[in-house]
């Protein structure tokens, strides 16, 4: 019989940048939170999270724990996943949003190297090109003291902010990176409501433990704050929920190129609403790293068109 034509051709490319626009509206609302603990900004989106996937778990009857082969990997999982997502809301609040943007953005190097190491997946010399471009973007946002001299510029408050911006950008990174590899230990035995049902369960777990351990467990004085959290929450989920169909009704490949809209999307509103100009080291920064992603990515999505075509021959 004919093919089934798509209803919208390129929807799927539309809800990767609607969810990358999403994200970084997001980003921008929480540069904007004056008197929030990022960890519990994470807290908050955790809870979100929960509401969105309970029903979720019960229509499709998964069940909270999961297959009992699986529950170790669901449970680093939701570990490493929600500690990306505090990491990476603290790097947001104290460095340039299009810096921390960046960084993250090279996500997909670091999945390429730890599904190497840990899952035995090939690794060639382009996978190690794009890594050393990555690396390279990440050290001209750093811009290390004994690299760049003592006067570093283009950075929000002190240098030590900056790095720790930085580190907490980097291990966010490879957290996440570590959760992709674990997802695809996984594959397709454990139903995605359910992944994301550890993530947020965990993550709480940890916010709450976190916040009562920093003492920093409040309700926001403001009522802008308040109203910019459960933007935050909202935005978060709908940025997931898109990037989700996205994912469903268009190639891998494509999806990630798409999302180097994430970095256009920074970039804009950190000089629209936050007044913050970036700097050519930050510039070319973003090139190094989207240039290794995107390689990343292309050369990831050929791979599988091929064996696509091996398999049907």
């Amino acid at each position: 019989g004919t093919k089934k034509k798509a209803a919208c051709p390129g929807l799927g490319l539309f809800y990767t940048v609607l969810s990358a626009f999403l994200f970084s509206v997001a980003s921008l609302f929480l540069k904007k939170v004056e008197d929030v603990h990022s960890v519990e900004v994470s807290a908050i989106r955790c809870v979100f999270q929960m509401a969105f996937v309970l029903p979720g778990l019960i229509y499709y009857k998964t069940g909270f724990l999961g297959p009992k082969g699986k529950r170790i990997f669901l449970l680093f999982r939701g570990f490493l996943g929600s500690t990306a997502m505090i990491l990476l809301y603290y790097s947001y609040q104290v460095m340039p949003l299009a810096d921390a943007t960046v960084i993250t953005f090279s996500s997909p190097v670091f999945t390429s190297l730890l599904a190497w190491i840990f899952l035995k997946e090939k690794y060639s010399i382009w996978d190690l090109l794009f890594t050393l471009f990555a690396i390279t973007g990440v050290i001209l946002i750093a811009r290390p003291p004994f690299l760049f001299g003592s006067r570093v510029t283009g950075i929000e408050g002190s240098y030590t902010d900056h790095l720790k911006g930085t580190i907490a950008a980097i291990a966010s990174t490879v957290s996440a990176a570590s959760t992709f590899v674990i997802l695809r230990k996984v594959g397709k035995s454990v139903h995605y409501f359910l992944s994301i049902w550890y993530y947020a369960v965990i993550g709480l777990i940890g916010c709450v433990i976190a916040l009562f351990v920093l003492n920093e467990w409040r309700l926001p004085h403001c009522g802008k704050d308040r109203v910019l959290l459960i933007l935050i929450g909202v935005l978060g989920l709908g940025g997931q929920i898109f990037l989700t169909k996205a994912l469903q009704i268009e190639k891998a490949g494509p999806v990630s190129i798409m999302k180097t809209m994430d970095v256009v999307f920074a970039f804009i509103l950190q000089i629209l609403f936050l007044n913050h100009l970036p700097t050519w080291w930050t510039v070319g920064g973003a090139l190094c790293v989207v240039a290794s992603s995107s390689g990343t990515a292309i050369r990831k999505w050929r791979q599988s068109v091929k064996k696509a075509k091996q398999s049907e021959i």
